[in-house]
């Protein structure tokens, strides 16, 4: 079937939830994605990040064929032999005490609200269900019906109330803010050290490590979502070591599962995720040993192939070439690493029109609301293919 059939059949069928750019993938394979008609695309999204080690990598396929060989889901009912290994590797890679294996992002943050709520209660003394959880405007941390109670973005709640209680919202980077909203039953901060979905935001310099340590002063936990910028998204490890900052919690996902299988775990330390008794909280795959196996592989090869080290150094590269681009319809480019928005004039109409005309040069990336072009490609790149993309983007940049 060609590819407006498939499209059609999608739209016929499936729920109006999403609007794809008009490109059907049908392979794939390091930075490059093909469609049903054999048209190359250079990926410059990554599934946002969760293609960070490029796509169909060949220790991750070959980990996973491996596991499916042997056993693919047993349930936390039982142990399995990748799980351990993969927990330790995990605290290692992260430098935290304990890991709690989920399956999607959103999970992991669920995950990570259940562990501060029940620390609140039994270590901090919050009377029972009145916990507080500090969050920021503009925030993207799922789309679950308590991670949406916090959100800003309308879309994402207007039909789907009532909403979960014990949330306050704060302006993303206002350490002051901050300050001002934690009261004695502030369980603890939750933050994406860059906002992704709202455009690539990137807090003043500082921020993070003030905000730190005021939880610190005021025994409030502080959550790092390192969903999207982590393993090597930024240029680091994790974003928040930008500025020294260890966190009490981490959640994770998208590249730790190597872009080959949905992986996301909540880290941190025994005195928070220690807490949890057995029948309080699982997940039926959670931690199954295909997920492990390919977990494990994606950490050795963020290791062994220094991919943290050529986001620091690709990104930086990609960020000058980006911002050399003369046109009328830029306004900025920010991000870290290769995590990169570039953020367009109202009068340039929109970002997709954009992501549309490079699309059909073979370059695929995304519009994050409205005027901020997304740009993400696995970190795996070369700078010769970041220089053919630059091209592409000021080709279109002037001249539509």
């Amino acid at each position: 079937m060609d590819s407006k059939v498939l499209m059609d059949l999608a739209d016929r069928y499936g729920a109006r939830n999403y609007k794809p750019l008009p490109v059907v993938i049908d392979r794939a394979e390091g930075v490059y994605v093909f469609d049903v008609e054999g048209r190359k695309y250079l990926d410059f999204l990554s599934c946002y990040s969760a293609v960070s080690h490029g796509h169909r990598h060949p220790a991750l396929i070959k980990a996973a064929v491996d596991q499916l060989g042997k056993v693919t889901v047993t349930s936390r009912a039982f142990h399995n032999s990748e799980l351990g290994p993969f927990m330790k590797e995990l605290c290692e890679f992260t430098g935290m005490e304990m890991a709690l294996p989920m399956n999607s992002g959103a999970e992991a943050v669920e995950t990570a609200i259940k562990a501060v709520r029940k620390w609140a209660y039994k270590v901090k003394g919050v009377p029972r269900y009145d916990a507080e959880i500090i969050v920021c405007a503009d925030n993207f941390h799922g789309r679950t019906t308590t991670v949406i109670s916090f959100s800003t973005e309308e879309l994402y709640k207007e039909a789907f109330g009532p909403f979960t209680p014990g949330f306050k919202v704060i302006p993303f980077g206002d350490a002051e803010a901050l300050k001002k909203a934690i009261t004695p039953n502030t369980a603890a901060f939750l933050v994406e050290p860059v906002q992704g979905e709202a455009g690539v935001i990137v807090p003043p310099e500082g921020f993070l490590k003030q905000a730190a340590q005021i939880c610190r002063e005021n025994n409030v936990l502080f959550v790092a979502d390192e969903i999207q910028t982590g393993f090597g998204r930024t240029g680091r490890r994790f974003a928040v070591e930008h500025e020294g900052v260890k966190p009490d919690l981490m959640c994770l996902g998208k590249a730790l599962g190597g872009g080959v299988y949905p992986v996301s775990a909540v880290v941190g330390s025994k005195e928070v995720l220690g807490l949890f008794v057995p029948g309080e909280h699982g997940s039926t795959f959670g931690g199954n040993p295909v997920a492990c196996a390919i977990g494990r592989a994606a950490l050795k090869a963020m290791i062994d192939e220094k991919l943290v080290e050529r986001s620091a150094e690709l990104g930086a590269y990609l960020i000058e070439r980006l911002g050399s681009i003369k046109s009328k319809y830029i306004k900025n480019v920010r991000g870290k690493g290769l995590f990169v928005g570039m953020v367009l004039y109202h009068e340039a109409g929109g970002a997709r029109r954009f992501c549309e005309a490079l699309m059909a040069r073979g370059m695929l990336c995304k519009e994050t609301h409205d005027d901020v072009i997304r740009f993400a490609p696995p970190l795996v790149i070369t700078k010769e293919q970041i220089d053919w993309a630059v091209a592409e983007v000021e080709s279109v940049m002037n001249s539509i």
